[in-house]
């Protein structure tokens, strides 16, 4: 399974959009800030599949601020990072991760790209995908293995 997962679009759809025109994910994840800008990719988008917690800059919402999904048996935390101080530190979320016995995390917020798999947990942060050196990250699942990477939108 490929899963597209973006941050930080802040009122930016159209990179998303092209994004998942261009990879038919089997799964869109989206990190927070804004959340709106997941529902109207989810006007344009209405049979795919999506997920979204709610960032710093989302105010009142229903949408939670994590989630633990569970796809092709790889337990996966979503979050937007303020709350771990991930521009800080990432630390605190790694730990958080570990506690949720997280096979992969998910976070934003600081807008800048990161992945690394630390000690078995892969760690990864799409950037915002939003303005000049947008990106997003990718998952490919497959039985055995899992990859995680970005890519500039």
């Amino acid at each position: 399974m490929k899963i597209v997962v973006f941050s930080d679009s802040h009122g930016d759809i159209s990179g998303m959009e092209q994004v998942v025109l261009r990879e038919r994910p089997g799964l869109v994840l989206h990190l927070g800030d804004l959340c709106r800008d997941m529902d109207e990719l989810q006007r344009r988008f209405p049979t795919q599949t999506m997920q979204n917690v709610c960032g710093n800059c989302d105010g009142f919402t229903e949408v939670p601020d994590q989630r633990i999904l569970r796809v092709e048996g790889r337990r996966i935390l979503m979050c937007h990072g303020h709350r771990y101080r991930v521009k800080e530190d990432y630390g605190p979320a790694v730990w958080a991760a570990r506690e949720a016995r997280a096979d992969i995390l998910l976070f934003g917020h600081t807008h800048i790209p990161y992945c690394q798999q630390v000690d078995g947990l892969w760690v990864l942060n799409p950037g915002s995908c939003r303005g000049r050196g947008a990106s997003c990250g990718m998952i490919l699942l497959e039985k055995d293995k899992t990859l995680c990477y970005t890519v500039t939108v």
